[in-house]
């Protein structure tokens, strides 16, 4: 059963028109977790990591878009978990490692994972990366610093963007400031919130300037919640495994009463 979301429950506003590349968020990110520096695949170089793992939970990639004149532009992304409203990764977990709480997070619980990777697979952004390096390893993401939150303070990415272009707070109000922006500027922004739907809606939301699909979002996501699909199947589970026991069960007696005939011959 899907957890019921606080009418305060809290999550982030990236405007993509904002961000300048900077990484400040993603080198915010690795000081609070206190993760190691890793290298990149390009240049095996201690630098910015290109991709998400168990020790980069956030990074900003860039993109090149072609515009119809036949010039080109730069655009930012910020990329990391969406902390969905329904979780898939939740959903597939069945010893209950990963929680979506009521204030919007989805976290983590590595005393009771066993590593199956389930969510890894359920997960339509792939976001949970798995600890291959480890001996005991966890499925690592970003958890939206829940436990800054339980402090008081917003998640380290929002506090280190210089251009405001992450914002922190009730995903209630960011639905009404990312409309707001919209609407005040129809012929800068895509009239679409990215995460306001998708998947049943996510925490993490974002706004562009340019079509999502040419910044490597995915846009052929469902607007229903995923874990709804997994019940829709899962619901008919005893159903077939009566039937099949009855089968079964049949299929064992027409065969072991036939053998008895053919041995009384």
């Amino acid at each position: 059963m899907a957890t019921k979301l606080s009418p305060d429950s809290v999550g982030m506003l990236i405007d993509i028109t904002r961000c300048i590349g900077c990484r400040g968020c993603q080198t915010a990110c690795k000081n609070w977790n206190d993760m190691p520096a890793t290298p990149t695949s390009f240049t095996n170089t201690w630098t910015n990591p290109p991709v998400m793992t168990g020790t980069n939970l956030t990074v900003v990639n860039f993109n090149i878009i072609e515009k119809a004149d036949g010039s080109v532009m730069w655009r930012s992304v910020k990329e990391a978990c969406f902390h969905c409203n329904e979780p898939a990764c939740e959903s597939a977990c069945f010893v209950h490692a990963y929680v979506k709480t009521e204030w919007g997070p989805v976290v983590y619980d590595p005393t009771i994972c066993v590593g199956c990777r389930y969510c890894m697979l359920a997960c339509p952004f792939q976001i949970p990366k798995y600890e291959w390096d480890k001996v005991f390893p966890e499925v690592k993401k970003c958890h939206l610093c829940g436990e800054r939150l339980a402090m008081g303070l917003e998640p380290a990415c929002a506090t280190a963007c210089p251009t405001d272009s992450i914002t922190f707070g009730k995903r209630t109000d960011l639905l009404k400031e990312a409309k707001a922006r919209i609407a005040a500027n129809p012929d800068k922004y895509v009239n679409h919130i990215y995460g306001e739907n998708e998947v049943g809606g996510t925490s993490v939301m974002y706004i562009s300037d340019v079509p999502f699909k040419d910044l490597g979002f995915k846009t052929d996501v469902t607007t229903r919640g995923i874990p709804q699909y997994t019940w829709d199947v899962l619901k008919w589970t005893p159903h077939i495994a009566i039937g099949w026991t009855a089968v079964l069960t049949a299929l064992y007696v027409y065969t072991k009463r036939r053998s008895e005939n053919d041995d009384g011959h």
